[in-house]
């Protein structure tokens, strides 16, 4: 058995299809509609689907898992943050870690908690 995706569930699936490309990168691998599979594994579902299929209310800001991304450049990213025309709202802004990586932790518009940072490996050859 192999994990193949995870699965946030969104507001409005435009809106975050538009969010996960312009940050990351990731691009529309299917889109049924309200259930669109991301690269990387990201599975988007609107919220009235996945209460459809659940017959369970969507509760948000559960602020206990994350979503985490790596980018070795982090200057560059954080100023790509920084001049988004939508606000981000910090949970950590850009800092260093006692070992040495940096990261910054944010909400993507739903209140999934996202962190970026540097790999360890580049860390290491910093």
């Amino acid at each position: 058995m192999k994990l193949k995706n995870s699965l946030i569930v969104v507001e409005d699936i435009e809106t975050s299809k538009a969010f996960y490309k312009d940050l990351f990168g990731l691009q529309v691998v299917t889109d049924f509609g309200e259930n669109v599979i991301l690269t990387e594994g990201l599975v988007l579902q609107e919220h009235k689907l996945w209460e459809k299929f659940t017959g369970k209310e969507v509760v948000k800001g559960g602020n206990d898992a994350e979503l985490y991304f790596e980018e070795n450049d982090m200057d560059w990213f954080v100023k790509k943050l920084n001049r988004r025309e939508e606000s981000i709202s910090y949970v950590t802004e850009f800092t260093q870690h006692e070992w040495g990586q940096r990261v910054v932790r944010f909400y993507d518009p739903d209140g999934h908690l996202i962190e970026v940072g540097e790999s360890m490996d580049f860390v290491a050859r910093r």
